[in-house]
């Protein structure tokens, strides 16, 4: 016992010791690049053609069923169909006078929404490359979007991102295969046609607040929390001051007219939509949500991204930030300390103690 004590200790003090490490060059590292001017926002845009993709997962499980000399026999039979399909590719290419000709192409986005809507400053600098390329009433943009909702403004913004899209007579998808409510439902709507997996989470279109008051905790330990503002509504309600209930009717009515917002915003993309039966708040799952009209079409983004690429160059674009070293080392030192926390929990739960 008196061991594993030890060790404990010995463990603690050397986790304490790099961390304190890491801060300190981390902190370092960060001086010294600000000093420099970097700009830590840029990045790189990425693009991946799924139609590759899909085609060497069939093509992989296909040559595992088959036998050996099958193998060979179907190698040879591919090379010269992808000999065929390029030089194909290329007389189509020549004879295409004009872009509309061209094959359509389906740009695929991918958010991934958090309560801050973070993931909007990637989705903007993709839209911004995919609309100098994508062409009006040919190509299609589809967006991968999962989100639970989150701040008013920031999902405000990410779904005027997405408007961007549909201002330029560009086709809007928006695939859903676990969740878009409040928030993120907002940005789905957007989309001239929702499609969404049987058990997809939709809906919630409705706006919450909440907040603690310790107003009558700091009374009771004889401690006063001023809060002096110029304005009459300039703060309403506040987490240490006492409430009114004058602040607490404002606070309401500002809620209520985000509401009457966010209802408008829904009404207008989506003029078939019940909007007074579907905006209380409630959710709804896939097949229900198809039946109130909250989507158009059950089915998972990888069924209609497979679908698609039977007529089109289904190609998937996202913009990567590059992450600077001192979240680099954050990201190893994360990783490194939980692996040793769990090897340090595992020897405590495998040592027997006589």
């Amino acid at each position: 016992m008196e061991f594993l004590t030890e060790f404990g200790l010995f463990v603690a003090k050397a986790v304490t010791l790099v961390i304190a490490l890491i801060v300190v060059i981390s902190v370092m590292l960060s001086a010294a690049q600000k000093e420099k001017g970097e700009d830590h926002s840029d990045g790189e845009l990425r693009a991946r053609k799924l139609n590759d993709k899909y085609r060497k997962l069939r093509e992989s499980l296909q040559a595992r069923l088959l036998s050996e000399h099958e193998r060979k026999v179907w190698a040879k039979q591919r090379k010269k169909e992808d000999k065929a399909r390029t030089k194909a590719e290329k007389t189509k290419h020549k004879a295409a006078d004009t872009p509309e000709e061209a094959k359509k192409r389906v740009f695929v986005l991918d958010f991934d929404g958090d309560i801050k809507a973070s993931d909007t400053d990637p989705l903007r600098r993709a839209i911004t490359a995919v609309l100098s390329l994508a062409r009006p009433d040919q190509d299609e943009v589809v967006i991968r979007l999962e989100s639970g909702g989150g701040l008013v403004h920031s999902y405000g913004l990410a779904a005027a991102q997405l408007d961007r899209i549909r201002s330029k007579g560009i086709h809007l998808t928006a695939c859903v295969d676990k969740v878009a409510a409040s928030g993120g439902y907002m940005m789905a709507c957007v989309a001239d046609r929702i499609v969404a997996s049987p058990f997809a989470v939709l809906g919630s279109i409705g706006v919450v607040a909440q907040l603690p008051n310790f107003h009558r905790l700091l009374k009771k330990n004889n401690v006063d929390f001023e809060v002096l503002t110029a304005g009459e509504h300039k703060r309403t309600l506040t987490v240490f001051g006492e409430n009114t209930e004058k602040g607490r009717q404002k606070f309401l009515e500002d809620l209520e007219d985000t509401h009457v917002l966010f209802k408008e915003y829904v009404s207008e993309r989506r003029p078939g939509l019940d909007i007074a039966a579907v905006a209380n708040g409630d959710i709804w799952f896939g097949r229900r949500a198809l039946e109130v009209k909250l989507i158009d079409q059950i089915q998972t983004s990888d069924e209609y991204l497979i679908e698609a690429c039977d007529n089109a160059d289904v190609i998937s674009v996202a913009f990567q930030r590059k992450r600077t070293l001192p979240e680099k080392l954050g990201l190893a030192t994360s990783a490194a300390l939980e692996h040793t926390v769990w090897r340090v929990l595992s020897a405590f739960r495998n040592q027997k103690i006589q």
